[in-house]
């Protein structure tokens, strides 16, 4: 049964801070923006939230907050996991940057970033478990993009 490390409850408490600091409504470092835009970035995060929404429904039992694999999950590589290998990530990240383009605010625009760079390393140390203990993760690797399927 895999064991939960220090890194893993590091990762979600780092992600779980993220997230409240998104939530607090300040309004520093704002912007201006077409209206275009902003209704560009709504559709983004509508969009994003749909996706997430799909992947969980798609994950069911194996779902899990931690980037350690469950023992009893499954790999799943259909669906929204054939577009992206981390489509819950990508997500957040869309509805993260379309809502703060929305908003036009640059407080939530660096948050998303910094969400951004914490999904890269959470991801990369996620991978490294699901190789280990499912072998046609090296195959899924090459053919699926870790946020968008072409990158």
């Amino acid at each position: 049964m895999p064991v939960k490390t220090t890194k893993d409850y590091l990762f979600v408490g780092i992600q779980f801070g993220l997230f409240m600091a998104y939530a607090l409504p300040l309004r520093t470092a704002g912007f201006t923006r077409p209206d275009v835009l902003g209704y560009l970035g709504l559709l983004f995060a509508v969009s994003g939230v749909c996706t997430g929404v799909l992947a969980l429904i798609q994950l069911n039992t194996s779902l899990s907050p931690f980037p350690t694999p469950l023992a009893n999950g499954k790999l799943v590589t259909t669906g929204v996991f054939a577009l992206a290998r981390h489509p819950i990530y990508t997500s957040l990240l869309m509805a993260a940057f379309g809502y703060a383009l929305y908003l036009g605010s640059g407080y939530r625009m660096l948050i998303g970033l910094a969400l951004l760079v914490l999904f890269y390393f959470k991801s990369f140390y996620e991978e490294r478990l699901l190789h280990e203990r499912y072998p046609e993760y090296a195959d899924y690797r090459v053919r699926v993009g870790r946020f968008v399927r072409w990158l």
